[in-house]
């Protein structure tokens, strides 16, 4: 018996080698579930140790085997509850809805843990194997089965907003654990609790948490990036020469040579994709080229910035500025004939975080535009790559940065009350290092 805990062992420290040696998105989840990979190796360590100590009852002391079965336990409550924190985040990210049971959870798991270090242990010694047997066994039966009923209702009550291959994962892992459970808990010399905890921790790596999977989400992100800086939209580019022409055809002032060298600024700073993060700096100087080749096609556009300096070394996915802005130029002010003001802050946040904010004085949300806003940017991971379309800047937007810097961050839209909108971008606070 102790070979399988062994084997279980080194497969889950194999798994917590190639998931921390890999480039990981910082976010809660993926947080959660490092600790989870962590509190699982701990618990499988303990369980082939009590396999050890309970069938060698004379020969270890009762003291030590009663203490490292109390923390074999306790271990196993606490991997319990990491799940059922896992999927809630999970869960949380896909519909959008706040965690509500996380305050009934952790009391639950503050009571188990005190019951599992306080009630009555002992063991029963049989032809197959012995056991660990008494009142503190309640713990996990109980532990158990309150943080898998809790973790099979959230799944049931957001079935439908839940991402199937996440679905799938999160049924498979809490089916496994049943079965095993139901197994145990009818041949209690088996001693196979860490065989589920281990295959539902494998369940959870292989669909949802494998860098290589997370790595081609992020390539395939790359290559779309690639594809529409390569199709700037042509009109721009036509329109620009077009006024830059008729400005030559006027007058051969300075200004012409002013604005061509704006204009290959732009293309020269949009086609930079060989680096996936750039400072604001780079970025705020793509924007500014635009930006000024815009003003000066429509006068009555003014463009306003104001960025703290000491940002101005902080990382921001490359090209995410330009078409924010341009959304807001595109579906706010051109109804207002490009008559109005368009402002670009960016701030630290109290977390310490980038917030960079693109604000229009245009023409709002029309009905129901918002909604469906929210809902393209919540659901983003449900949306195909699109390359055509009234969306696809954002959509674009949104994918980057939750790729490349967490899914806590991104992209969000309010309302402003003297009208038009303003577009949120929240980021990590990162500097370049030399």
């Amino acid at each position: 018996m102790l070979r399988m805990e062994i084997a279980l062992f080194l497969v889950l420290a194999f798994v917590a080698y190639m998931y921390f040696s890999a480039d990981k998105e910082r976010t809660t989840l993926h947080r959660t579930f490092a600790v989870l990979l962590v509190t699982v190796l701990v618990h499988l360590l303990l369980d082939g140790i009590t396999v050890y100590t309970v069938n060698h009852l004379h020969a270890v002391p009762q003291l030590l085997n009663d203490a490292v079965h109390r923390l074999f336990l306790g271990s196993m409550v606490l991997v319990i509850f990491l799940f059922y924190q896992y999927i809630a985040i999970l869960v949380e990210e896909e519909t959008g809805k706040p965690r509500r049971l996380d305050g009934p959870a952790k009391v639950f798991l503050a009571l188990a843990e005190l019951g599992n270090f306080l009630l009555p242990i002992s063991y029963t010694v049989t032809a197959e194997g012995n056991y660990s047997s008494g009142p503190y066994m309640l713990v996990p039966y109980c532990g158990v089965a309150f943080y898998l009923l809790l973790c099979a209702g959230l799944l049931a009550v957001n079935w439908r907003q839940i991402d199937q291959k996440k679905k799938r994962a999160i049924g498979s892992a809490l089916l496994i654990e049943v079965t095993v459970c139901a197994l145990q808990g009818l041949n209690h010399t088996w001693l196979i609790s860490g065989m589920g905890i281990t295959l539902m921790t494998l369940s959870f790596y292989l669909t949802l948490e494998n860098p290589d999977i997370l790595r081609a989400e992020l390539t395939e992100q790359k290559m779309s990036m690639l594809y529409l800086k390569s199709q700037v939209n042509p009109h721009f580019l036509y329109n620009t020469l077009d006024t830059i022409r008729i400005q030559a055809q006027l007058n051969g002032d300075k200004k012409v040579a002013d604005l061509l060298m704006r204009l290959v600024d732009f293309f020269r700073l949009s086609v930079k994709v060989d680096r996936s993060l750039v400072t604001l700096d780079d970025e705020m100087e793509l924007l500014e080229a635009y930006m000024e080749l815009m003003c000066y096609r429509y006068p009555e556009l003014q463009c306003e910035y104001d960025v703290d300096p000491d940002l101005g070394g902080a990382l921001v996915p490359n090209f995410i500025l330009q078409p924010i802005v341009e959304n807001s130029l595109l579906h706010g002010l051109k109804n207002r004939g490009y008559r109005g003001e368009v402002r670009i802050s960016a701030r630290r946040t109290p977390e310490n975080r980038l917030e960079i904010q693109v604000s229009d004085t245009g023409s709002g949300f029309a009905e129901g535009k918002k909604a469906a806003i929210d809902q393209l940017l919540m659901t983003y991971a449900k949306q195909p790559a699109r390359l055509s379309g009234n969306s696809i800047g954002i959509l674009n937007v949104q994918k980057r940065i939750k790729l490349l810097c967490g899914r806590e961050y991104g992209l969000s839209y309010t309302e402003n009350e003297a009208g038009g909108v303003t577009a949120h971008i929240l980021l990590p606070l990162e500097a370049e290092t030399a």
